[in-house]
């Protein structure tokens, strides 16, 4: 009798494709089952380097697997060759190449960027608004006299003094890498220099000449992506834009998962941190690069993010987060120094971080809030951020009241079986005959849908494919309101697998990975469970607010963009409201934070709205189970949308 084979789970990030892989088989060759876009120029001959993975140490409770490098074949001569070649000390920083590295246990594979051949489609473009352009840092031209012999003030001085009768400012003080080198920069530039001045009150840098533009760089931390945005302060305009995953998912794809792995390593903190700076000066030199700049021209710094996300960054232990009553360290505004928190760009620059609300709603909905400035309204608006960590603010001008909703990553494509992140060959658009069952469908990288190719190429589906997905099998009745398969129908889209109901939505043909792409009952529980933890959410809020409906739903954030209303209102994402009076703003954090750079008042104003929001901590509702479990359910009037 044939020995049986050994399976192990391997999962990898930032895509989140996980399966069971045969012991024995190269991680690229997992890569390639799993259809992760892995590069590889050399065919897989450990000789281009170019298909370097860096494998993650601990038991991660959320995919409830233990990683280790010692799960992987040993190092041999060849591959410790090519990783030195490429400055990397191979199994001492975790990194292997992916095409060398057999399978022997569970591993949790992170696949940097530069190894990425179908770069993740990170979409966190916004609506730009007018601004009113007053920036937190001022450059102002200086010209001064040489000194004399019988005149010979000190340079600071005279600098300090001339600035000062320039702007109408006084009291002005002078950052201390700035003091060191003013000397030798007034003489470079023939005592014509440039001054750049924070908030009206500090020089945090000096330029020799008069120089015209200045720039100030907004991130946005989300749990799953970074957005970062060069903003031309002399202009009001944004003037680069670079996104790129998470460097944190690794240690765990939702805040509760970072937390928990924060608390468990001793160095756990301090990697996520270290993950995060690391990132934000990548993208730093890649928004410097796009406009001819050099990082160090980047003056000023804004910083978005969840609560959790905002306490990595800061190097905060975000242990009390993940405890009643889930009090953060502060929820005030923060101004460091960014060299203090390792972020190379101007030496005297300040990073901006803006204001939570409470425990699980951050800085992020703050800034989404001075965007939309649904306090300055009316109309009764609904703001959702949807995402990982999901987001709401309910009200007007008379009253705000938000909660944060654990819709998980599910609308990430992770825990779908063929779910994938938003990349290439990405399913974005489903759409089902109601009579036939048959489907179209659209890819990520492709205009035409697939009826209309001879191999449309898809690799898996990503979040507004699964929502349309989800949507469309309700509508065509392919299932029933309570998410489950309706067995009674006739189609060879819908069978049995190892007797669990699914449905095609991609034959093998129509792929890139040679297997059929399905919709599992799992994954319908699975996007019931997010959806019903969203719209329980809505219902609490509603009842704060004593209202039935809302005048406006506003989608928030680069996943919202994206989503096709119907089926949101379909699935039972959404209230039911008009679809045209649904609109979606983009990445309106990456905006709020761009306007804290354009404009200092947005800084005291969200300080003071953060404080006006009334938050509705969703764990100790006691009606929230029973609003849960009812939102589980599609709505009965689906197709009147």
């Amino acid at each position: 009798m044939a020995k049986s084979q050994r399976i192990h789970t391997v999962i990898f990030q930032p895509s989140g494709r996980r399966g069971s892989i045969i012991e024995g088989k190269t991680v690229l060759e997992a890569a390639r089952e799993l259809g992760v876009d892995l590069e590889s120029v050399c065919g897989g001959h450990q000789k281009c380097g170019k298909c370097l993975v860096r494998i993650e140490e601990g038991y991660f409770e959320t995919e409830r697997i233990q990683s280790g490098r010692d799960h992987l074949s040993p190092v041999k001569e060849k591959e410790r060759e090519v990783l030195s070649a490429h400055s990397v000390n191979g199994q001492a920083e975790g990194y292997r190449l992916a095409c060398a590295a057999r399978i022997k246990g569970d591993v949790l594979v992170f696949v940097p960027e530069e190894s990425r051949q179908g770069r993740q489609v990170v979409r966190k473009e916004f609506t730009a608004r007018a601004v009113t352009l007053n920036p937190a840092v001022k450059r102002y031209h200086i010209g001064l006299s040489p000194p004399l012999l019988h005149n010979a003030g000190a340079d600071w001085d005279r600098l300090k003094s001339e600035t000062e009768g320039r702007s109408g400012l006084s009291g002005l003080t002078v950052d201390y890498p700035v003091l060191v080198g003013l000397q030798k920069i007034l003489r470079l530039g023939d005592w014509k220099a440039t001054a750049s001045v924070w908030m009206a009150k500090e020089v945090v840098g000096l330029e020799a000449g008069f120089i015209g533009r200045s720039y100030g760089m907004a991130v946005d931390i989300g749990t799953t992506t970074l957005a970062g945005y060069l903003c031309d302060l002399t202009s009001g305009q944004v003037a680069a834009t670079n996104f790129m995953m998470n460097p944190q998912i690794p240690y765990g794809e939702d805040v509760i998962s970072r937390i928990s792995y924060a608390v468990a390593h001793k160095d756990g903190l301090k990697k996520m941190q270290r993950a995060v700076i690391a990132a934000i000066n990548s993208i730093a030199r890649q928004l410097a690069l796009q406009v001819g700049i050099k990082r160090q021209d980047i003056v000023d710094m804004a910083v978005v993010g969840n609560t959790c996300m905002h306490h990595l960054f800061l190097g905060i232990n975000p242990e009390y987060l993940g405890r009643a009553p889930f009090s953060p360290a502060l929820n005030h505004s923060v101004d460091i120094k960014a060299r203090d928190l390792g972020i190379r760009i101007a030496p005297g620059a300040y990073v901006h971080v803006l204001p939570n609300e409470a425990g699980f709603v951050g800085a992020d909905n703050v800034a989404v809030l001075i965007a939309e400035e649904p306090y300055n309204q009316d109309e009764m608006w609904l703001i959702v951020d949807i995402g990982t960590n999901t987001e709401l603010v309910l009200g007007n001008r008379a009253k705000l009241v938000a909660c944060s909703c654990a819709t998980g990553p599910a609308f990430e494509g992770a825990h779908i079986k063929f779910g994938m992140r938003a990349a290439e060959g990405a399913i974005e658009r489903v759409e089902i005959d109601p009579m036939s069952k048959e489907v179209r469908f659209k890819v990520i990288g492709k205009d035409e849908w697939n009826s209309e190719l001879d191999n449309a190429g898809a690799r898996g589906i990503c979040g507004s494919g699964i929502i349309d997905a989800v949507a469309e099998m309700y509508r065509s009745g392919i299932l029933l309101a309570n998410g489950r398969f309706n067995q009674d129908l006739k189609t060879p889209r819908l069978r049995l697998a190892d007797g669990i109901p699914e449905f095609v939505i991609a034959w093998a043909e129509e792929t890139a990975i040679a297997r059929d792409i399905t919709i599992s009952q799992a994954d319908v529980r699975t996007v019931q469970l997010a959806k019903g933890a969203l719209y329980a959410g809505i219902k609490l809020a509603f009842r704060y607010m004593n209202v039935e409906t809302v005048d406006r739903v506003i989608l928030a954030g680069g996943f919202g963009t994206y989503i096709n209303p119907r089926s949101a209102l379909t699935m039972g994402l959404l209230p039911p409201v008009a679809p045209d009076r649904i609109r979606s703003v983009g990445n309106a954090a990456g905006y709020g934070a761009c306007l804290t750079l354009f404009n200092r008042d947005k800084r005291a104003e969200a300080d003071r709205v953060a404080r006006q929001v009334q938050y509705i901590e969703l764990a100790t509702e006691q009606d929230f189970q029973k609003e849960f479990i009812q939102a589980l359910k599609f709505p009965l009037d689906a197709n009147q949308h």
